[in-house]
């Protein structure tokens, strides 16, 4: 309980400088040329992009001053030295330390989609060694309701680790497609840890009381150096946290997730994710036409965002994307506007979503809202987590 008390300092320390250090670099990043203009505003002010590689830094270098106070007791009896645990600390903040890496040298390049997929992929590789090393478990417990036809447990084998590695890919890119408005990115994060954090503390009198230590020494740097950064990114945002902070954020996840045994319920707590990422599909595999960039459209005489939208001209429509648009027209999830050539539709993201649902507003309501959403979904979470999960597993 002490080594918390004292993590807990360290990140108090660890968010004031943060907080200092942002908007004193600032001008070193537009300097560099690693800056933007906001879209969703009329002012044309240059703001500085990657700037979640300065609280990435600053979270890995708190665990780093930490790992002589988690192992202090440990170090002073080599005999008994928890060589696993430690190596799992060490491949967890590898994997990071290469996202972040990764992250910033796409903030910087500017690289395709599909390198995108592949960096987390290589960046989730020494967290599936040591997960191989120390536990190999492949087999999951088969939900009541299947047990008569797949037994107790089954194991994948192989296909776990692919799973694993899907698991640290999806969480990566997931915080980054539902992103584009101030504070949303950031703000999303912070929830997903927070819910992270919570369900840690009510885990910890539990028999795996040791994998949520473990998670807790991670995520509570990460949710100090996220809160310096979110009220920089807020709005008004004065920095724009880039592709950097979102792959570390994810991968971040993906790590307690996997290394503490309950990627199921990482997954639960990225429910609007999920939702945002199956209502992109057809946009993301090109089935429906996807624009560079599907930020809700400004208005500059009404201040308020709407739904942006991409045509599908008629000639080129294939079957697959007509019996979307029909599919998604009958269940009202698609704003359409539609002649003898083309077809108008508003862009398939949340954030659109919610604007076509609710109408015009201003980005910060639309920021709120969604964080709300996140919110909603993680009471939801909480909900198939404990008072359901008696229906499906022995509890």
């Amino acid at each position: 309980m002490w080594s918390i008390i004292i993590l807990i300092i360290y990140c108090v320390i660890a968010y004031l400088i943060t907080d200092e250090l942002i908007p004193k670099l600032k001008h070193l990043f537009i300097n560099a040329g690693l800056y933007g203009i906001d879209l969703c505003k009329v002012s044309q002010e240059k703001i500085p992009e990657a700037l979640g590689v300065v609280s990435g830094c600053i979270f890995l270098v708190t665990i780093f001053l930490f790992i002589p106070i988690a192992f202090g007791n440990d170090l002073m009896d080599r005999g008994s030295f928890p060589h696993n645990e430690f190596a799992e600390l060490l491949a967890a903040l590898l994997s990071i330390c290469c996202m972040l890496l990764l992250g910033f040298a796409d903030d910087v390049l500017n690289l395709k989609w599909r390198y995108k997929l592949l960096l987390p992929t290589v960046a989730s590789l020494p967290l599936l060694v040591v997960y191989y090393v120390n536990f190999n478990s492949t087999t999951f417990v088969v939900p009541l309701p299947l047990r008569h036809f797949f037994g107790v447990s089954v194991n994948i084998g192989f296909l776990y680790y692919i799973y694993m590695g899907m698991l640290a890919v999806f969480c990566t890119n997931a915080i980054n497609i539902l992103a584009g408005i101030n504070g949303l990115e950031v703000g999303q994060s912070l929830v997903i840890a927070l819910s992270i954090i919570i369900f840690n503390l009510l885990e910890l009198k539990g028999d795996q009381f040791k994998a949520h230590y473990f998670s807790l020494h991670i995520m509570i740097p990460y949710l100090s150096t996220t809160l310096a950064l979110f009220k920089h990114n807020w709005y008004p945002s004065r920095v724009f946290v880039g592709d950097t902070f979102c792959y570390v954020s994810g991968m971040t996840f993906a790590v307690v997730g996997i290394l503490s045994h309950f990627s199921k319920t990482v997954l639960l707590f990225f429910l609007p994710q999920i939702i945002n990422f199956l209502y992109s599909v057809p946009q993301l595999f090109h089935i429906i036409p996807c624009p560079r960039h599907r930020l809700p459209k400004y208005s500059a005489e009404t201040n308020l965002l709407q739904a942006s939208r991409t045509v599908i001209p008629k000639k080129d429509q294939k079957y697959l994307s007509k019996k979307i648009v029909v599919v998604l027209s009958f269940f009202h999830l698609i704003d359409k506007l539609e002649d003898d050539a083309s077809i108008v539709m508003n862009n398939m993201t949340l954030i659109n979503l919610f604007l076509i649902k609710f109408g015009p507003m201003s980005e910060v309501r639309l920021t709120v809202m969604l964080l709300m959403f996140q919110v909603l979904c993680t009471c939801v979470a909480f909900i198939i987590r404990y008072p359901l999960a008696s229906y499906f597993y022995d509890i």
